[in-house]
This record gives C-alpha cells, sequence and structure tokens, in this order.
C-alpha cells in the first residue's frame, strides 16, 4: 500500500486561539464550535455514567447476573472502538459533517429502542448499535479540533476542551440517579435519545471544517489506518498514553458494585461520591496548564504516573475500610490519568501531518479498548474487588512510568518545544 495520498493539509499560521478565516462558522460561532465538540467528545461517558446506577437495579429486573448486565457496558465499548475506525476514516475521504450526522442519527434511533428493550439480549443488541452511532460523532470530535486549531494553540484548546468533558462523569451519575425517583431505567435511554436530538441539531449548523479530502476510494481511506499506525512516533506514544484507560475504566465499571453493594450506599449517595471522585478528572487538564508554566512536559508526566502508582497503594491498604477512603485513595489516580492527556493528545497529534480522521479515530479507539480491557478484567469474579483494583492502578502505573522515560528521550517528542505557556494565559 503506497503512503502517497492526492491531497495536502494546508497549515495554521495565525498564532492565535481563533479558528482559521476558512473555518469560520457562520452559524455556531467560534464559541458554538467549542460547545459542539465538548458536547460530541462527551457522548462516551454521557452514554455509560448516565444509567451507572441503573446498572444493579436492571440486573435484577432482567433477573440476569451482574456479569451479562456488564455487558451492555464492555460491548458498547468494545464496538464504540470499532466504529471509530470506520468513521474516522471516512471522515477524511467525505467530510466531517456527513459523518456527523450519520452517526447522530443511528444514535439517536438505537437509544429510543434501547428505550423499549423487551430483554436483557435485545438491549445488548440495541447498545452495540447506539455504540455505532456514537462512535462516528466522537471520532469527528478530536479531528475538528486540529482541523482548525494549530499547534501553538491547540494544547490550551484541548485542556479546556477535556476538563468540560469530563463534567460529565461528576454530573451524569449524578442526574441518572435523581432520574431514576421519578422514571425507570428506560427513562434513562429515552433522555439519551434526546441529547441525541440535540447533537444532531448541532450538526446541522456546522459548516465543514476539513480543508481538503481524500481522494483515494473507500477502501483506500481504510487503508490510511495502517499507514498511520506505522508511524513510530504515533504509535508508541499511542500505546503508552492508552494504558491509564485499564484502570480508569475498571473503577467505573466496579464502582456501582463496590459502593452499593460492598459498602450499602444507596443509588444517590453513591452517586455523590462518584460525582466527588470525578472532580478530580476536571481538574486534571487544567492544573496541567498551570504547571507547565514552571516545569517541562517530561516532569511531569513523570510525576503523574508515579501519582497512580502511589494511589494504587493506597487502594490497596486503606481502600476498603471506608467510602470516603476509598474515593481519597482513587483521586491522585484519578487526577493524574486526566493531567497527562492533554500533553499526550497533543503529542500524538502532532506526529501526523495528514491523515487526521484516521489519527484521531486510532487515539480514541486505543484508549476505550483498553478501557474494555479493565472493565473486563475487574469484572472476574474477585474475592476482594477493591484489593483487585488498586493491585490494577499499580502495575499500570510503574509500566507507564517505565515506558515514558524510555519514550522521552526520543527525537519525536523532544522536537515539540514548550510553547504554550504565552497562549495558556491568555
Amino acid at each position: 500500500m503506497s503512503d502517497k495520498k492526492p491531497r495536502v493539509t494546508k497549515s495554521l499560521n495565525s498564532g492565535a486561539s481563533a479558528p482559521h478565516p476558512a473555518r469560520k462558522q457562520k452559524y455556531l460561532g467560534e464559541k458554538g464550535l467549542i460547545a459542539l465538540i465538548t458536547f460530541l467528545s462527551a457522548f462516551v461517558p454521557l452514554s455509560t455514567d448516565l444509567y451507572l446506577p441503573a446498572l444493579p437495579g436492571m440486573a435484577l429486573y432482567f433477573d440476569v447476573s451482574a456479569d451479562l448486565a456488564n455487558l451492555t457496558l464492555t460491548l458498547f465499548f468494545v464496538f464504540f472502538s470499532a466504529g471509530m475506525l470506520i468513521w474516522g476514516p471516512l471522515s477524511d475521504k467525505y467530510g466531517r459533517k456527513p459523518v456527523l450526522l450519520t452517526g447522530l442519527a443511528i444514535y439517536s434511533l438505537a437509544s429510543v429502542a434501547c428505550a423499549g428493550a423487551g430483554d436483557i439480549h435485545h438491549l445488548i443488541a440495541f447498545r452495540i448499535l447506539q455504540a455505532i452511532g456514537g462512535s462516528g460523532a466522537f471520532a469527528v470530535a478530536t479531528a475538528m479540533i486540529k482541523d482548525v486549531y494549530d499547534s501553538k494553540s491547540r494544547e490550551p484548546i484541548l485542556a479546556m476542551v477535556q476538563s468540560m468533558v469530563l463534567i460529565s462523569p461528576v454530573a451524569a451519575p449524578v442526574v441518572g440517579a435523581l432520574l431514576l425517583k421519578y422514571l425507570s431505567w428506560r427513562g434513562l435511554f429515552w433522555t439519551l435519545a434526546l441529547i441525541g436530538l440535540l447533537a444532531l441539531a448541532g450538526g446541522i449548523a456546522l459548516q465543514e471544517t476539513i480543508d481538503q479530502r481524500y481522494g483515494g476510494s473507500m477502501s483506500q481511506a481504510l487503508g490510511r489506518l495502517f499507514v498511520v499506525a506505522r508511524n513510530p512516533g504515533f504509535s508508541s506514544l499511542l500505546a503508552l498514553f492508552s494504558l491509564p484507560s485499564v484502570s480508569t475504566m475498571a473503577f467505573i465499571a466496579a464502582s456501582s458494585y463496590i459502593y452499593i453493594n460492598h459498602f450499602g450506599l444507596s443509588e444517590q449517595v453513591y452517586s455523590y461520591y462518584f460525582a466527588a471522585n470525578a472532580l478530580g478528572m476536571i481538574s486534571g487538564p487544567m492544573i496541567y496548564m498551570r504547571v507547565s508554566r514552571k516545569y517541562s512536559r517530561r516532569s511531569i508526566i513523570v510525576a503523574c504516573f508515579a501519582m497512580i502508582t502511589a494511589s494504587g497503594l493506597l487502594v490497596s491498604f486503606f481502600g476498603g475500610l471506608r467510602p470516603w477512603t476509598l474515593a481519597l485513595s482513587l483521586l491522585p489516580a484519578t487526577i493524574s490519568a486526566s493531567c497527562v492527556r492533554t500533553p499526550g493528545t497533543n503529542l500524538m497529534l502532532e506526529q501526523q501531518r495528514e491523515d487526521t480522521g484516521s489519527a484521531a479515530a486510532l487515539l480514541s479507539c486505543s484508549g476505550i479498548l483498553m478501557g474494555s480491557v479493565g472493565m473486563t478484567m475487574i469484572s472476574l469474579n474477585w474475592s476482594n474487588t477493591i484489593m483487585a483494583l488498586g493491585l490494577m492502578i499499580i502495575v499500570i502505573g510503574l509500566l507507564c512510568e517505565a515506558l515514558w522515560l524510555h519514550i522521552s528521550q526520543k527525537a519525536y517528542v523532544t522536537r515539540i518545544p514548550e510553547r504554550y505557556i504565552a497562549v495558556a494565559s491568555k
């Protein structure tokens, strides 16, 4: 397969955080575009965390095991990841907007079908369709950031979008628990259908962000995934920064069972603990931008992976004592995993000058796929789930630290200057 392709991505030279004039949005405006990108990036937490409080009740409703009920979560991530590998390259060929509208239409219809599911197997099937549709929206979100913003302004935009996106894990379980007071679990899927329709309205108002589309065939467009994956700079960073998703998503999958079944908390109180821990996710990107004014990217990432390891030790020794000790023990890992997302994402995007849709798809897919691995591992029949979670966090922290100390010496990491301080402070 040839690595040549019949288009050249135009570079941006503005140096400011505003979008390139050719990509200004007539209807959305710059703030509206950022809001839409943020909303699209939030589809994963909205589609999972909103109904987390209902998972134990759904298992009882369908009279199935927790493992089978968890397939509505695990398979969602698997097919969400697979869908992005198709939608991302197709968005390079056909444009971001057509992919976005198609995906959101599928997502909305599948959400309605989930609300009417008659048994757990139908629900799992409709969740797979929901994942395929939602992945189309999610696939273009990161690609649009690179379409519109130049390298100098991209990291502050990524930090802002990621912080706003991470509000969803805080708000979604609380909102889900509140809705469960008045609605059944089916009502939560009706809510997701409305969210899909709202995003669809924003997608209709969107003006295309990609400058030039890939001119090859559909099969050639999909083949660009392999071209991007063969880029050693991109692939090594991708493997490294996807690993924290293993422990992060393991906690999300097990959290309701730990807090509700193990500690005996109500669904509402569980949502508060979940939200309190998720506040660390929101602060992570902004903490990175502030700390990066004084310290190098490499030093910050080293410190973050060390904190993840320390957090795993705290969970192992103190997490099982009280619900609040578990939440506090997890907080360093939550903040640190979120903190490294911003520099990690930008480093990966910098490795690929073209094929932005394919790069963004691989970036998101790898993280979600690793998350699915973590969710599957924590769903096994552990005698002590909290201890298993702590050990998992320790292993991830140590592995990431070792890989980063090796990879960060490479030229493709050190060649990108620490140039975001002035932009971040404006």
